[in-house]
């Protein structure tokens, strides 16, 4: 079954719930310590009338009701067993700029790149590649991210100063699949042998 892109961000939200495993390639153009490595990703979606919409719209002054819903993000070392803790998720709340739902607005509690609260715009093309511009209050960030399957995307991504870029960043994702999970789809695949 071919590929169906995502292409509002809700769709892409919801498309995207689950955990990820991720391998993170970063190049710096400064003396900065290498931060490639690997780590798990955490989404999860946020209904419109879930009161962090509310904690992230007011104090940027974004109606609400404008709101479509959201999604949280949390970020971990893929080495760390643990769970992850909800108090550090990234929240993003989407508003889109018409019915359409291809283009507008992602305010987030706190930024990747900057720790505030941050508003960037966003756009779907016609290939269904995500488009994500932040300017921050020093940087400027653009991040690009597509599905190749349903359980595999690519996200790219560049921050720039007032000097040029400083950073790009390339990650593959693909959904994690837990020791539980790979021991019963065998069980499953060996019943329907039987």
């Amino acid at each position: 079954m071919p590929l169906v892109p995502p292409m509002t961000m809700m769709d892409f939200f919801r498309k995207s719930e689950g955990v990820w495993f991720t391998q993170r390639t970063v190049h710096h153009f400064d003396t900065v310590a290498d931060q490639s490595g690997e780590s798990k990703l955490y989404v999860n979606v946020v209904s419109a009338d879930d009161p962090r919409i509310k904690q992230v719209c007011e104090p940027q002054s974004i109606d609400t009701t404008i709101a479509a819903g959201g999604a949280s993000f949390m970020w971990q070392e893929h080495a760390d067993q643990r769970e992850p803790n909800p108090d550090h998720a990234a929240v993003l709340v989407d508003v889109p700029d018409d019915e359409t739902g291809r283009s507008g607005k992602l305010l987030r509690n706190q930024g990747y790149v900057e720790k505030i609260p941050v508003v960037s715009h966003y756009w779907f093309g016609q290939d269904g590649i995500l488009t994500i511009d932040t300017d921050y209050d020093q940087n400027q960030g653009q991040e690009r991210c597509w599905f190749i399957t349903d359980d595999f995307r690519v996200r790219v991504s560049t921050v720039r100063t007032t000097g040029g870029v400083y950073m790009m960043t390339y990650c593959s994702e693909r959904r994690w699949v837990s020791e539980q999970d790979l021991a019963d789809m065998i069980q499953y695949n060996l019943s329907r042998a039987s």
